[in-house]
């Protein structure tokens, strides 16, 4: 009786976890430009994070894929 229900816990709590995550649309100009104030704020920061990181650090690669490097 209480096998079914931990298994039925245990998927519901596992799905919760797959759901994507939902945003909205702008529907403003000032939503939209807000949004890409976001982004902009988002790549300058992993820019300097992947400026900052010591090539000898396990994360550099992780943390400076997709970013455009001056010494490349």
């Amino acid at each position: 009786m209480i096998r079914p229900l931990i298994f039925l816990l245990a998927g519901v709590t596992l799905s919760a976890c797959t759901i994507p995550t939902y945003e909205a649309e702008p529907v403003s100009a000032y939503q939209w430009e807000r949004r890409q104030q976001a982004i902009e704020r988002q790549l300058a920061e992993r820019e300097r994070q992947c400026r900052i990181t010591r090539d000898e650090d396990p994360r550099k690669e992780e943390l400076c894929r997709g970013v455009e490097r001056e010494n490349d």
